[in-house]
């Protein structure tokens, strides 16, 4: 068997160079999985990115659970509460009793003042009738609600809806006929209540 300079012999030097070929070595295999791997993700950002929209579902979240405290609170403390919209945010105001007209809820901190996100873009009906959200003016405060929340839990029948500038889905804020707030976000379908019928008497 002829042999190298080096002592070992043709036939093993080339086995050994076979054995090395015919396989991947785990760097190689590690560097394929993360290519792969980066690959898919592009693909989930590119094909189903844009159909979830969480900063609108956030806000929306939002939006309904202040409601629902606000009325918590308005039960609690036996005071009437209003909500107040324009194109770029929304307030609370509460109805003051000793000056006989309505405030910021400024002792609350959660019903402060707040903005909507960029580029989303509300709408409201109230008792049927859809309101005209103006700019914020400047140096006028202007605190009468276009929803009331009153004392005894009851409140004005709406509908806020936000919805991007640049896109169709929408997430609405509505009270249904029983003056239950509810929630809908953008892909949910709306459940269909059946009403509630007298027991047949025998």
């Amino acid at each position: 068997m002829p042999t190298l300079v080096t002592g070992t012999s043709v036939s093993s030097s080339l086995a050994a160079a076979r054995s090395r070929s015919a396989g991947f070595t785990l760097l190689e295999i590690m560097i394929v999985v993360f290519v792969v791997g980066l690959i898919a993700a592009a693909a989930v950002i590119t094909f189903g990115g844009d159909r979830h929209d969480t900063e609108l579902d956030r806000e929306a979240e939002r939006l309904d659970a202040l409601f629902d405290y606000v009325r918590e609170q308005a039960e609690l403390q036996t005071r009437d509460y209003g909500f107040r919209a324009n194109e770029t945010g929304y307030s609370f105001v509460v109805f003051d009793v000793l000056q006989n007209q309505w405030r910021a809820a400024g002792e609350d901190e959660a019903l402060r003042e707040r903005e909507f996100p960029e580029g989303l873009e509300p709408q409201m009906v109230v008792e049927g009738r859809p309101i005209v959200l103006d700019q914020k003016k400047r140096g006028i405060d202007d605190f009468k609600p276009q929803v009331m929340i009153f004392a005894n839990g009851d409140l004005s029948s709406f509908e806020i809806s936000l919805r991007r500038e640049d896109g169709a889905e929408n997430a609405r804020i509505y009270t249904d006929e029983q003056s239950i707030i509810r929630l809908l976000l953008p892909g949910e379908v709306e459940q269909q209540v059946p009403p509630v019928r007298a027991a047949r008497r025998p």
